[in-house]
């Protein structure tokens, strides 16, 4: 029987192949050597895990914004021998990094609040729709009107205040929820906190945030 072909070295792997290797894979490949598949992995998610920080650190500590993804991305590399793809997500697993070093930086600043444990009802989508609405509005594939992207900026430069106005650990749970996609289940196991925790800060986010967002999300019901 001849033997199994090796995987290819470092040297070997071109920019192609990296580009189409997942997330978990490139970062055994970077813990074995291969700094490229770091500068992909790197590429990939770093517009989203800055605005990711941005948002949980909120307006009142953006300029520490910077400073905390870099360390996230120190934390990352110094884990890249530890790191195992059983389990959780490459994706999953630095977006829990960034959040812990954030809620960290908030605790001593004092913007740490404690929320109510107790939820029980599902959550609606009013507020995820109108975020996806944000975004999409500025995918000049949907071609929106100059009315329509005025009206969606303005809305979205009203969620991104609202969701500052939200205490930490519930603008936490809902950016991990609805921007990198978690499961109450997941967020709970990731934040080793209990399940109905979870929901309670979902619930009481998002009525906090429709709320906030009233007046657009009524210009919404009215054009459906």
């Amino acid at each position: 029987m001849s033997a199994l072909p090796r995987a290819p070295s470092a040297a070997a792997r071109s920019a192609s192949e990296r580009d189409a290797m997942p997330d978990d894979q490139l970062m055994l490949a970077y813990a074995h050597g291969d700094a490229a598949a770091f500068d992909v992995l790197y590429a990939r998610h770093e517009g989203g895990l800055f605005r990711f920080v941005r948002r949980l650190l909120g307006a009142r500590l953006a300029a520490q914004a910077d400073e905390v993804f870099q360390d996230t991305w120190v934390r990352i590399i110094s884990a890249r021998d530890s790191f195992s793809p059983q389990g959780a997500t490459w994706r999953t697993w630095a977006f829990t990094i960034a959040h812990n070093l954030a809620m960290d930086r908030l605790r001593v600043s004092g913007r740490e609040v404690a929320l109510d444990a107790h939820a029980t009802d599902d959550d609606g989508d009013a507020v995820p729709a109108l975020d996806r609405g944000v975004r999409g509005a500025a995918d000049a594939s949907a071609h929106p009107s100059a009315e329509e992207l005025a009206f969606w900026r303005a809305a979205g430069r009203r969620l991104l205040a609202c969701l500052d106005e939200l205490p930490a650990e519930q603008r936490a749970a809902f950016l991990l929820h609805h921007e990198d996609g978690l499961t109450v289940d997941a967020l709970a196991d990731r934040l080793e906190i209990g399940f109905e925790t979870v929901r309670s800060r979902l619930r009481y986010g998002l009525q906090k945030l429709r709320a906030c967002m009233e007046r657009y999300l009524s210009v919404l019901e009215q054009r459906a």
